[in-house]
C-alpha cells in the first residue's frame, strides 16, 4: 500500500530575491535529484512548490463572531519559514523518511503523513 506524504521545508533565513545565481542552480539541482529519487524509487511526486518569503504572507486569525483579524507578514514571532513543500507518495513511513532527507535545505525538513478521511461517510 502506498501512503501519501507532506514535506515542509523550513529555513531560517528566506529570500530568494538575495541569492545568487550560483546558490539558486545548487538548490534547484538538489531538488531535482530529490525529484529523480522519487521517480527512482518507483514513488511519485504530487505537488510541490516554492513559497514567496515572509513578508509576501498573510496570515489569518478566526475570531468567533468577529471579522477574521488580518496581519500582513512579516511576522516578528516567526523563527523559521515554510519555504516550500511537496506532496509524494511512499510505500513505507521508512521509505518516505529517506526521500524527504534528500530534500536540499539550509534549515530542516517536516514529514506529515497525510490524514485520510473515509469518503465513504
Amino acid at each position: 500500500m502506498t501512503d501519501e506524504y507532506v514535506l515542509l521545508i523550513k529555513e531560517p533565513n528566506w529570500d530568494p530575491a538575495a541569492m545568487s545565481a550560483e546558490d539558486w542552480a545548487a538548490g534547484m539541482a538538489g531538488h531535482r535529484a530529490f525529484q529523480e529519487a522519487v521517480a527512482a524509487a518507483g514513488e511519485r511526486i504530487l505537488a510541490s512548490n516554492a513559497l514567496q518569503p515572509e513578508s509576501a504572507a498573510t496570515k489569518i486569525t478566526p475570531r468567533a463572531g468577529q471579522t477574521p483579524l488580518i496581519t500582513d507578514g512579516p511576522f516578528g514571532e516567526t523563527r523559521e519559514v515554510v519555504t516550500g513543500f511537496y506532496s509524494f507518495t511512499a510505500a513505507t513511513p521508512e521509505r518516505a523518511r529517506e526521500l524527504a532527507s534528500l530534500v536540499p535545505s539550509e534549515g530542516w525538513v517536516e514529514l506529515y503523513p497525510v490524514l485520510v478521511f473515509d469518503r465513504a461517510n
